[in-house]
């Protein structure tokens, strides 16, 4: 199985830890970031994995030749010369996941022990296009859902802003927790413009095609995206890494 892990970002809300290192790379509980992702997709059966890099993007490079991949077929998709965001990070990786099967994206800074089979099931049994994992949590950002637990629009809390994609009755709001499954028909809906927001393709797919929403308020889960989120995400770490990473 396919997975791509995004891990090019500038992780700029974790400085002074990312001035010298990227995101990717700041330790929870004895791990990089980026070997508890890995560690977690090999558990579940990604032996082939994209991981996208940019900021000290030499650095993960020889992490990764220090630990041999840590056995897994590894892909460095390079945007040190422009970092593409997540839409244009994905396009980029194409070549490695077109023309087969569905495959997981997962965001390097989201610690979960979302149960990953179950989660594949989910997608696989529902025929959608892309599968979201989501939860009901505070956030700024919102992806709404109509009845049906499918995709219908986008709303920024703090400012009020909508896209919709689909008029419906009533919607759910629930936030996205960086974790998703893709068909790679989902290429097809990107734009031509190199950087670009993988949400927004997700909200002009949802306009034809099936864009569903998976539920995981059960799990554990954590966006390693500031200091004040380190000492939990050690805790939980060290529970993934007892569990042998399947949580």
């Amino acid at each position: 199985m396919k997975a791509m892990i995004f891990a090019a970002g500038l992780g700029t809300r974790l400085r002074p830890l990312t001035n010298d290192r990227p995101k990717a790379l700041v330790e929870v509980g004895g791990y990089p970031l980026l070997e508890i992702a890995l560690r977690r997709l090999l558990a579940f059966g990604y032996e082939e994995v994209v991981v996208n890099v940019h900021h000290f993007a030499d650095q993960i490079e020889d992490f990764l030749q220090r630990n041999n991949n840590f056995g897994a077929a590894i892909h460095i998709s390079d945007e040190r010369e422009q970092l593409l965001d997540t839409g244009g990070g994905l396009r980029k990786a194409a070549k490695w996941l077109k023309g087969g099967d569905s495959f997981l994206v997962h965001n390097a800074d989201i610690l979960t022990d979302l149960d990953l089979h179950a989660f594949r099931r989910a997608h696989e049994g529902s025929g959608a296009l892309v599968t979201l994992a989501v939860r009901d949590r505070k956030t700024s950002r919102y992806l709404l859902f109509d009845e049906a637990g499918l995709l219908s629009g986008w709303k920024n809390a703090k400012t009020g802003e909508e896209k919709i994609s689909r008029a419906v009755p009533s919607t759910t709001a629930l936030a996205f927790s960086g974790i998703q499954y893709i068909h790679p028909r989902l290429f097809d809906y990107m734009p031509e413009q190199e950087a670009f927001s993988i949400i927004d393709v997700y909200l002009n797919a949802a306009r034809s095609a099936k864009v569903a929403g998976f539920r995981h308020e059960h799990s554990q889960w954590l966006d390693v995206g500031k200091p004040d989120a380190l000492q939990p995400a050690a805790i939980l770490a060290r529970a993934l890494s007892a569990s042998g990473f399947m949580g």
